[in-house]
């Protein structure tokens, strides 16, 4: 790394590829707005290329910036492990999901690594992105449900589990045993297509449904469904992880499963993730559920 490069060029990178403006980038460092600028621009020259485009609305990585955006994620990572190896401290493992965690098993996992593991904390979080905050290193380990290629990413299977309809209660639906996709044909979706399970790929050309619902979350997902305005199709997690008073959960059994699987970096890790992994792996295997 340049020896001019310090951490807070990458993170004030990270920080603006992530948020979009000067203004939100300065608020997640907890810095000014001009001073965030001003590291930005220092950062443009000490490598001598343009990093980011600056229009009057937004800002966006030129591709320069998109080659560097892994780069610096990975640098940061490894400054991290440097200083956790200098003090001897014991970072928290942090864990994160985009939806469900890890949907039945979650406490049994999670209470299963606090007996085993006292000395090492785990941090859960929610973070509605598709990598689950693995890109921007706001975590170590992350569920994943959605297909991930990048081969910055080591990925490891946990289980697979089938898909559920969701629809409002008194939906013509909600009373029968089982959906199928022809089923849910017709009907108007809600959908988080950046970061869900659920594509229109799942459905014939033409056979799908009339119109799409977008929502940034499950939070969302569930009070537009509740109020009866779309159906959803979910991974079976939802809806133990995610019961609503206002929506009724029915298995669909004509389309594929999901597979749920851990991933996390292959540079930098932090060296407690494998052991997690197996730790999940052996509570899935072993059939232990709280």
């Amino acid at each position: 790394m340049n020896s001019e490069i310090e951490s807070r060029h990458l993170r004030a990178l990270i920080a603006v590829a992530d948020e979009g403006t000067f203004t939100d980038a300065a608020i997640t460092l907890g810095v000014s707005q001009s001073a965030m600028s001003r590291t930005l621009i220092q950062f443009e020259q000490i490598v001598g290329v343009t990093l980011v485009r600056r229009t009057t609305r937004t800002l966006s990585l030129t591709p320069a910036g998109l080659a560097c955006y892994p780069a610096a994620v990975d640098a940061l990572r490894a400054l991290e492990a440097v200083g956790d190896a200098a003090t001897g401290r014991i970072r928290p493992l942090r864990i994160g999901y985009s939806w469900a965690a890890f949907g039945r098993h979650t406490t049994a996992i999670l209470r299963a690594w606090r007996a085993a593991h006292p000395e090492q904390p785990v941090e859960v979080h929610r973070i509605d992105e598709r990598t689950a905050g693995l890109r921007n290193g706001a975590v170590d380990l992350a569920v994943i449900r959605s297909a991930l290629t990048d081969p910055t990413l080591h990925e490891r299977m946990l289980f697979v589990e089938g898909r559920l309809a969701a629809v409002p209660t008194g939906h013509p639906l909600a009373g029968i045993a089982n959906v199928s996709l022809a089923q849910l044909a017709g009907e108007t979706l809600a959908w988080t297509p950046t970061i869900g399970t659920t594509t229109l790929d799942l459905w014939e050309p033409g056979a799908g449904p009339v119109r799409t619902v977008e929502v940034d979350n499950v939070d969302e997902w569930l009070t537009v469904i509740a109020a009866g305005d779309a159906v959803g199709l979910t991974p079976e997690s939802t809806s133990f992880t995610h019961s609503h008073p206002g929506v009724r959960f029915r298995p669909v059994q004509d389309v594929p499963p999901v597979s749920v699987r851990l991933a996390w970096p292959r540079v930098s890790p932090h060296p407690a993730v494998e052991i997690f992994a197996d730790l999940a792996r052996n509570v899935v295997e072993n059939g232990e559920l709280i």
